[in-house]
C-alpha cells in the first residue's frame, strides 16, 4: 500500500489521535468527526492508502460504542477492500460484532470466526461476553470439551 507524504501524514495522524483521545473519554461524536476529517484529507483512491485501514477502523470503533451498528458497516466494509486488512483480527472482530448485532448471524459468524482463529480468545476479552458465546455455539468442542475458562 501507498505512504503519504510526511506533512500530510502528519495532520492525519494529529487527527486521529485527537480522537483516540476523545473516544477514551467517551466523547463518542466528537470522535468520529476527528476520524471523518482525517478520511477527507486522503488522496483519491482512498483505499490504496495505508492509512485508510486504521481511519476506517477508528471510524467503525466510534459506531461501535455509538452502537449504531448500521453506521458501523460501511467503514468496515470498505477497509476490507484494502490490502492485507482480512487479515486484521480486530477489523475481523468489529466486523462480526457489527453483523451480529444487525441480525446477521451466518455472516457474524464467519468473520468472529476468523478472529477467533487468529488471535484465540484474548480478542474478544475487552468485549461483551455475548461474542465469544456465540462462536463457542457455533464451533465444535475439541475432544474431552473446551479447556477450562473458555
Amino acid at each position: 500500500m501507498a505512504e503519504l507524504p510526511a506533512e500530510l501524514y502528519e495532520q492525519i495522524a494529529l487527527l486521529c489521535d485527537e480522537g483516540n483521545e476523545l473516544l477514551d473519554q467517551e466523547q463518542f461524536d466528537p470522535a468520529l468527526t476527528r476520524f471523518s476529517s482525517a478520511w477527507k484529507l486522503l488522496p483519491e483512491p482512498k483505499t490504496d492508502w495505508e492509512a485508510a485501514v486504521w481511519i476506517l477502523t477508528a471510524i467503525a470503533d466510534a459506531h461501535f460504542f455509538r452502537e449504531d451498528f448500521a453506521a458501523m458497516r460501511t467503514p468496515l466494509m470498505t477497509a476490507m477492500r484494502c490490502d492485507g486488512s482480512t487479515d486484521n483480527p480486530f477489523l475481523r472482530l468489529r466486523l462480526g460484532q457489527c453483523l451480529f448485532e444487525l441480525g446477521e448471524l451466518h455472516e457474524a459468524a464467519n468473520w468472529l470466526t476468523g478472529a477467533f482463529l487468529l488471535e484465540g480468545t484474548k480478542i474478544f476479552a475487552a468485549d461483551d461476553p455475548k461474542y465469544l458465546a456465540f462462536i463457542k455455539s457455533k464451533l465444535s468442542p475439541p475432544p474431552g470439551g473446551w479447556p477450562k475458562g473458555w
